[in-house]
């Protein structure tokens, strides 16, 4: 294939073509891209599945040309290719734009590409909550009047409308863009922010050695770098940093501080201690969480390190609605069963939602779709750790098959082995194959004053499935 668009180029004086372009990184980069004036088309394995068909009926309504994972659509030299790293040369759209010699961006050289044209770039990096730090820190720079475009792996709530039901992006016409950063393929190297805000460093991808050479380097090209001092990997980078606003709850040493935490069963509030000034400010949260709390102190050290005063930045929270899939409560059966939609899916993920569910009193029954064979071999044994230690004698976590979509992964190591090792721990788990089955169970079993947590990663119909569940329960 040719060689890829500059970013200095006009992206929007020739089309693309997005392969993949339901997914959760390349939706928003599509909406994006369109709201400039680009001509898109592209294709979904999913759509061909009849998987989530109303966001693709939408996509449609939008203008985009959607076709079938074929190769039909990619038809002229003068398209480029947008297709993540892991799809493969095999897929009808790479093997067509290879022979017509199309150019090709992966999902984050676009990004990335967009970002660095941008004036004034906030990214948002660390190994775990970007995506509500990015939610939160898109809509304190909305509501202080920055209009700004934010890019998101998540639906952000605030921003949904009838005409806008899968709001994972905006596009604004102020100077900033706020947009989460991935250091798992290494691509956070490609940005030149302006804020850098890194919330948590741990193992997850990549080497402890390589992360922090990532994320230093991430600190070191940015104006002003927003870094959490209680995370001890992310503290000891702080002098990579050029200029610093500190955030934490337990250091002393940092600028916003959070004090009189008090966490509800769907809320939680604080007071904001800004250290430089003295001032304080009532911060309260629609989202519960220790972890959200975090988040929300990183979104207003990287508004304040754009320039947002504190107090308007913590006011702004108020009203921050959350993101859909994020300790999302779809509702409450009449007998009180609670059911909660979540994007728990590595240990970090899994660790926060069932520590603010075991904050409050009631069994919790924790379902979990493994989002691939892959990642279920390199993190399965530590997620069932965290699973056994953090549930109690009284809880039940239940696995179906991971998530296949097709494609040539081994799949002869299953979900079988993390209930086991689960059980090896002194946890409860059962191994379910089929998911409507695992529904079946879990309105079998619950009873008034459990919590059901649906959780995994990669399927648009987790969320449908959490709705199917909450309809059967009594």
């Amino acid at each position: 294939m040719t060689d890829l668009p500059t970013p200095s180029s006009d992206l929007t004086t020739h089309p693309w073509f997005f392969c993949g372009i339901g997914g959760s990184g390349m939706l928003p980069l599509a909406l994006i891209l369109k709201g400039h004036g680009a001509s898109i088309g592209g294709s979904d394995r999913s759509r061909d599945q009849g998987r989530t068909p109303e966001k693709f009926a939408w996509l449609e309504s939008l203008g985009f040309e959607l076709f079938p994972q074929d190769g039909s659509g990619v038809i002229s030299a003068e398209q480029t290719l947008v297709a993540s790293a892991a799809v493969e040369d095999t897929v009808p759209e790479v093997v067509r734009a290879t022979q017509l010699g199309c150019p090709r961006m992966s999902r984050a050289q676009l990004l990335a590409t967009l970002f660095n044209a941008a004036p004034f770039g906030v990214a948002i990096g660390g190994t775990s909550g970007k995506s509500t730090v990015t939610g939160m820190t898109g809509w304190i720079m909305t509501a202080a009047g920055r209009d700004p475009t934010i890019m998101n792996g998540a639906v952000m709530k605030n921003f949904v409308r009838p005409d806008a039901p899968f709001a994972s992006a905006r596009v604004g016409q102020g100077d900033a863009f706020v947009s989460e950063v991935d250091e798992s393929d290494g691509s956070i190297a490609l940005y030149r922010p302006k804020v850098a805000v890194l919330g948590n460093v741990s193992l997850d991808h990549k080497s402890l050695e390589e992360l922090r050479e990532l994320f230093g380097d991430f600190l070191a090209r940015a104006e002003v770098s927003a870094i959490n001092l209680d995370d001890a990997e992310t503290a000891t980078l702080a002098h990579r940093a050029r200029s610093l606003v500190t955030f934490g709850i337990t250091s002393p040493e940092a600028q916003i501080a959070a004090i009189d935490v008090v966490e509800g069963p769907t809320s939680l509030s604080a007071t904001i201690l800004d250290r430089r000034d003295g001032t304080e400010h009532a911060l309260t949260l629609k989202v519960p969480g220790r972890h959200n709390l975090y988040n929300a102190l990183a979104a207003i050290a990287a508004a304040n390190a754009a320039g947002v005063p504190v107090a308007e930045a913590v006011a702004a929270l108020g009203s921050f609605a959350g993101l859909a899939r994020r300790f999302d409560v779809v509702g409450t059966s009449p007998s009180r069963i609670a059911v909660i939609d979540d994007f728990g899916h590595n240990p970090d993920k899994v660790s926060a939602t069932l520590s603010t569910l075991k904050v409050h009193p009631g069994r919790v029954i924790a379902f979990f779709q493994p989002h691939g064979y892959g990642p279920l071999r390199q993190m399965g044994a530590e997620l069932a750790e965290v699973i056994a230690r953090l549930l109690g004698p009284d809880d039940l976590t239940i696995l179906c098959d991971p998530v296949y979509f097709g494609g040539t992964v081994d799949r002869s190591e299953g979900s079988e082995r993390i209930v086991r090792l689960i059980e090896s721990h002194g946890g409860k788990a059962e191994y379910v194959p089929s998911r409507a089955d695992c529904g079946k169970r879990i309105a079998e079993i619950a009873q008034a004053g459990d919590r059901v947590v649906i959780m995994g990663a990669r399927d648009d119909t987790l969320t449908v499935f959490a709705k199917d569940v909450l309809a059967a329960l009594p």
